[in-house]
């Protein structure tokens, strides 16, 4: 894994130095084409095929996400893309891309090329057998050695520093794209009133389902049990033997028993009161108390949250425990919560059988309620287990 990146890497940086050639040959022939007023559109269409072209390397080999560089319609200029809200980066771009492609450029070549020239030049004493030794005085210790072992050594290290170079390279492009080929205010505002628009009729959707799964509770437990209990006490009422009619009360008042038991179950499942009155450590405790597996609650947050994040929290870790006690059959689970200066997180774990669908109604659910409050959620649950489901949130919930 490590290898295909730093290859994909490596690849991107010798691209960018050939369009970094380019994009000077560009800028000296624009800077006096400039000055004449017909050749500017045209210098407009080149600029803006140049900048694709970057963007379409930064997305390709530095594993840059292509919505950090703005959105652009085929054909457009600058003018028209400043119209869309996106940026293009201009000649200033250009200049500093080609300046930091031609220095890297300059600077990875030359430790390359020193690098291979130690390894070859090491090898070829060892092979040879001609190797002189090299004395190695350092505090306390002498060593000697040999100039094929140093001529090695120098150019494995060489070759790890050239790695971390090209990550530097790399990370560079990709702050650099992001300063100058970044999305607008414009866009930036486009972005986050579909994101809100989307997010407010998926919490819709999230209390419709809540609301269905609520009437179903309703009408299969309790409801059921109502009828049990008002037949129980129409045949107590209308029966004439003693010993028959007290038998039947006895039946009415354990089914009137497991009526009360059904509606704190489906109350509880609504919304517990302990979250309110008590915080999220003694809402999850009661998650774990009632769940028929160990379940390990990790507590590390300072203090209360705001109502609709520890809402949101408490669902996440309710929802992933109760698929991994029902639907993946897992012996042990973990709820840890933790914190920062701005963000609260939890995480649940558990060694079930794996393949959570995210896509599934009560997950789907969840990270439409966690979405909805700015924060993320993600599932990884591959075939055979293990299950790990975690949503970040901000402590400080987003207004209206």
């Amino acid at each position: 894994m490590w290898g295909g990146q730093i290859a994909r890497m490596a690849a991107g940086v010798l691209v960018g130095t050939a369009l970094g050639l380019a994009e000077l040959a560009f800028l000296c022939a624009a800077a006096p084409a400039s000055l004449v007023p017909a050749l500017r559109p045209a210098l407009a269409r080149g600029r803006a095929r140049i900048t694709a072209l970057e963007r379409a390397r930064l997305s390709r080999w530095l594993d840059l996400d292509p919505s950090h560089l703005g959105t652009r319609s085929r054909g457009t200029d600058g003018a028209a893309d400043q119209a869309q809200g996106t940026r293009d980066g201009g000649y200033t771009f250009l200049a500093a891309r080609a300046a930091l492609a031609l220095l890297g450029g300059y600077v990875c070549a030359s430790t390359l090329f020193l690098a291979c020239l130690f390894l070859a030049g090491g090898a070829w004493d060892l092979i040879r057998d001609s190797t002189e030794p090299v004395p190695l005085n350092l505090p306390g210790v002498k060593l000697v050695t040999s100039s094929g072992i140093v001529g090695l050594t120098t150019g494995a290290v060489l070759l790890a520093v050239l790695v971390l170079m090209v990550a530097a390279l790399a990370a560079m492009e990709r702050r650099l794209a992001a300063r100058f080929l970044g999305p607008g205010g414009r866009e930036l505002m486009r972005r986050r009133i579909a994101e809100l628009t989307a997010t407010r009729s998926g919490i819709v959707r999230a209390v419709d389902d809540e609301r269905r799964r609520i009437e179903r509770d309703l009408h299969d437990g309790v409801q059921q049990r109502g009828v049990a209990l008002a037949m129980l006490l129409g045949r107590a009422r209308h029966s004439v033997a003693p010993d028959r009619t007290a038998e039947l009360v006895d039946q009415a008042y354990t089914e009137a028993r497991q009526l009360l038991d059904e509606l704190r179950s489906v109350a509880w499942r609504v919304y517990p009161t302990a979250l309110d009155e008590l915080g999220l450590r003694a809402a999850l405790a009661g998650v774990a108390e009632r769940s028929g597996v160990p379940v390990t609650v990790h507590h590390g947050l300072s203090g209360r949250l705001a109502s609709e994040v520890e809402t949101a929290l408490y669902f996440v870790a309710r929802e992933a425990i109760t698929n991994a006690v029902k639907h993946a059959g897992a012996h042990d689970i973990l709820v840890v919560l933790s914190e920062d200066e701005r963000t609260v997180s939890v995480a649940i774990s558990d060694d079930g059988a794996g393949g959570a669908d995210a896509s599934g109604g009560g997950l789907s659910g969840l990270a439409r309620r966690v979405l909805a409050l700015d924060g993320t959620f993600t599932v990884d649950s591959p075939p055979g287990g293990p299950t790990r489901i975690a949503a970040t949130l901000p402590k400080a919930p987003p207004c209206g």
